[in-house]
C-alpha cells in the first residue's frame, strides 16, 4: 500500500527477542505503581496470605493482586472480570504482574477479604505525601456527596413508601376484582384468556402484599426506619435537587487546599453531614501532621457540639451558620441584630433596650440561657421584632465559640469560593471514574474499601501530574 504508514509483518521473526520491559516507557505510571507496592510491608499492613503456607497450592502474592487493583482503578476498570481479561491482554498489566493472570474469583476475593489492609495502604500513600512536604499549608476543606449504592429505589422501603406501595397494590386488587365481577355478570364482555390473566395478577399481588407485611415488621424494629433489600446498609438520601434523592451512601472527604490531595475520607449512611465535622477534622489533622489546623466546610456541617469538639481538639473550624431564622424570613429582626455584652451578660436590642438574663434551661442536650427586656410590651418597634409580648433570646453556654468562628469568617470573604474550587472537582472526578452505577460492592465495610481504592488512584494520579513518574519513584524509594 503506497503512501500509507505500514505495519510490521506478523510472521517476521527477530534475531534478538524484545524484552517486556522495552514496551513500558520510563515515564509510564505503572512504574510508579510497581515501585509503591514493592515498598509496602504486607505483614504489618495485615494482608491475608502475606506469609505463604507450607503446604497446598502456592497463592498469589498480595502485592501482585494489589498492583492489579491499583492499575484498574487508575484506568477506570473496577470489575474483577474485566481485570481478569486485562491481565491476559494488556501489555502494561502483563509487565506489572510479570505475566501472571489470576482469575476473576481470586481478584474479587482479594478485595473482599483485605478491606482494612487496603484502607491502610491508602493512608500510607497520604503519609508518603506528608513526607514529601506537600501539607505545609494547614488548611483543609471538608465536604460530602451522595453516591449511588447497588440498590434500586424500589428495593428501599421507609414507612411512607411502604404505605404508598400497599395502597397501590390494594387499588390494583380492587380494579382486578371489579373486572372479574363484570365477567361474571356477562361472560361475553371479558374473554376467557383475560379472566385467567386477572386471576394470576390477583395471586401475584397478594403475594407481594404478604411480602410487604414482612417488610413492615422489619421496619418496625429498624433503628432508622429504613430497609434496603439488595444492600442492607444503603439508605435513601435526599440530594441537592428539589424533590430528588438516591439510595446510596454519604461520602466524606477532607482535601488539602494547596495541592488538592484527599488527606482523609470516610463513608457513612447518614443522609446529612451535621455529625461528621469533628471526626473528619481529627482524621485530617492526624494525616497532615499539622498541630494547628484550619478546616473549612459548608453550612450542612454546622453543629454547635461538633464545632466545640474541633476547638477542644485544637482545630480551627470555619463553618457558616445556616440562615434558618423565621424572624428574618418574615421581615423582622433576627438574633444578629441583638448585640451581646459579655461583661454584663446581657443583650442590647435594636431599640436600645437591655435584654437581661432570666433563666437557664436545657433543650436538645444544650444548656441555653434565656434573655428578654421588660420594655417589650411598650416598645414602638415591637411589631418589627416579635409577634409575642416579649422577644426572647437564647444563648448557648459556649456561644463565644460560635462568635469567634463567625468573626473569622467575616475576615475571610473568599471562603465559599475556596471551598468549591477545592473539593467539588474531586467529587466530579470520582463519580466520572465510577460511571453511572457508582459503587459496585455491597455493605458499608466493602464500600469503604472500594472508596479507598478510588482515593488512592486519585491521589496517585494527582501526584504523578505534580512531580512526574521518575521523581515520584525516587521519593518512594528514599
Amino acid at each position: 500500500m503506497k503512501r500509507f504508514v505500514e505495519g510490521e509483518c506478523r510472521e517476521q521473526s527477530v534475531l534478538f527477542p524484545e524484552r517486556l520491559d522495552d514496551w513500558i516507557a520510563e515515564d509510564n505510571p505503572v512504574r510508579a505503581v510497581d515501585a509503591f507496592v514493592d515498598e509496602l510491608d504486607f505483614m504489618a499492613l495485615g494482608f491475608e496470605s502475606a506469609e505463604p503456607a507450607d503446604t497446598g497450592r502456592p497463592a498469589y502474592h498480595p502485592g501482585t493482586l494489589l498492583k492489579i487493583y491499583i492499575y484498574g482503578y487508575l484506568n477506570r476498570i473496577q470489575s474483577s472480570r474485566r481485570l481478569e481479561r486485562e491481565a491476559q491482554r494488556n501489555v502494561e498489566l502483563i509487565w506489572l504482574t510479570g505475566r501472571l493472570a489470576p482469575d476473576f474469583k481470586t481478584i474479587a476475593d482479594f478485595r473482599r477479604d483485605n478491606g482494612p489492609a487496603i484502607r491502610k495502604v491508602c493512608a500510607q500513600f497520604v503519609e508518603l505525601c506528608r513526607g514529601i512536604g506537600l501539607f505545609s499549608q494547614a488548611l483543609v476543606v471538608i465536604d460530602g456527596s451522595k453516591f449511588k449504592a447497588v440498590n434500586n429505589w424500589d428495593k428501599n422501603f421507609t414507612p411512607h413508601k411502604l404505605k404508598a406501595r400497599q395502597q397501590q397494590l390494594e387499588q390494583s386488587v380492587a380494579r382486578y376484582l371489579a373486572e372479574l365481577d363484570r365477567a361474571d355478570r356477562d361472560p361475553s364482555l371479558v374473554p376467557e384468556e383475560r379472566v385467567e390473566r386477572l386471576r394470576e395478577k390477583i395471586a401475584t399481588v397478594r403475594k407481594q402484599m404478604k411480602k410487604l407485611k414482612g417488610i413492615g415488621q422489619e421496619l418496625a424494629v429498624a433503628p432508622d426506619q429504613q430497609v434496603s433489600l439488595t444492600d442492607p446498609d444503603a439508605r435513601s438520601m435526599a440530594t441537592s435537587g428539589r424533590g430528588t434523592g438516591i439510595v446510596g451512601y454519604n461520602v466524606q472527604t477532607a482535601m488539602d487546599s494547596e495541592n488538592h490531595l484527599i488527606v482523609a475520607h470516610e463513608v457513612v449512611n447518614q443522609g446529612h453531614d451535621r455529625e461528621q465535622l469533628a471526626s473528619m477534622a481529627e482524621q485530617a489533622k492526624e494525616a497532615t501532621g499539622n498541630e494547628k489546623l484550619k478546616v473549612l466546610a459548608d453550612r450542612g456541617y454546622f453543629s454547635s457540639e461538633e464545632i466545640l469538639k474541633c476547638e477542644q481538639a485544637d482545630i480551627t473550624p470555619l463553618v457558616p451558620k445556616p440562615l434558618t431564622s423565621n424572624a428574618r424570613a418574615d421581615g423582622r429582626f433576627d438574633k444578629r441584630d441583638f448585640v451581646y455584652n459579655k461583661r454584663r451578660d446581657e443583650y442590647r436590642c435594636p431599640a436600645g433596650q437591655r435584654a437581661i438574663w432570666r433563666f437557664t434551661t436545657v433543650e436538645a442536650g444544650l444548656t441555653l440561657h434565656k434573655y428578654w427586656s421588660s420594655a417589650c410590651p411598650r416598645c414602638p418597634m415591637r411589631s418589627a421584632c416579635t409577634p409575642a409580648d416579649y422577644r426572647r433570646i437564647s444563648r448557648w453556654e459556649h456561644e463565644d465559640v460560635l462568635d469567634r468562628m463567625q468573626a473569622r469568617l467575616d475576615r475571610m470573604p473568599e471562603a465559599g469560593r475556596l471551598r468549591r474550587r477545592t473539593v467539588e472537582h474531586a467529587f466530579g472526578t470520582l463519580k466520572s471514574w465510577m460511571g453511572a452505577t457508582h459503587f459496585l460492592m455491597k455493605t458499608l465495610p466493602r464500600v469503604r474499601t472500594e472508596l479507598s481504592l478510588h482515593v488512592l488512584a486519585y491521589n496517585l494520579k494527582r501526584l504523578i501530574q505534580m512531580l512526574g513518574v521518575q521523581p515520584l519513584i525516587a521519593a518512594i524509594r528514599a
